[in-house]
């Protein structure tokens, strides 16, 4: 059995895994949530986590049909892990701003809600206000 500092940091099983729980302002720290409530995101998905990280250039890869241990809800939503890579093979950090799990989690945090899909969905406005008016109904008195 080889010894996990053996092993290179490059290789995929040594990347550091971001579960959307991490990063959930809807979970308590019980439910698995590690950042602050006030930094954390609403609902984030990991293809979302895992935009967010390319996009710096961090090498990252998706693996869709992985599960967060503590997450009950078995939908499609929650599901998926992203991980990350810190370290190259030499052990120094691939970026500097980025010198542990809690700096990515945190950035991530920090870039998701400024994501195109994030801001188009708010401008949709509000669907109570489209309603034309109902019919007339019951608005008038009773007839004897």
């Amino acid at each position: 059995m080889a010894c996990a500092s053996a092993r290179s940091p490059a290789d995929q099983d040594r990347f550091i895994c971001i579960y959307p729980a991490y990063l959930n302002n809807k979970k308590t720290i019980a439910e698995g949530r590690r950042i602050p409530i006030s930094k954390a995101v609403e609902n984030p998905t990991a293809a979302e986590i895992q935009d967010v990280c390319s996009a710096v250039g961090l090498n990252v890869f998706l693996e869709k049909n992985k599960m967060y241990s503590r997450e009950w809800n078995r939908d499609v939503q929650y599901r998926g892990r992203v991980r990350v890579q810190l370290k190259q093979e030499d052990g120094s950090l691939c970026l500097v701003q980025f010198p542990s799990r809690k700096s990515v989690m945190l950035y991530a945090a920090e870039m998701i809600p400024k994501l195109k899909t994030r801001t188009q969905k708010t401008g949709g406005g509000d669907p109570s206000l489209q309603q034309g008016e109902g019919s007339k109904k019951g608005k008038g008195k009773k007839k004897k």
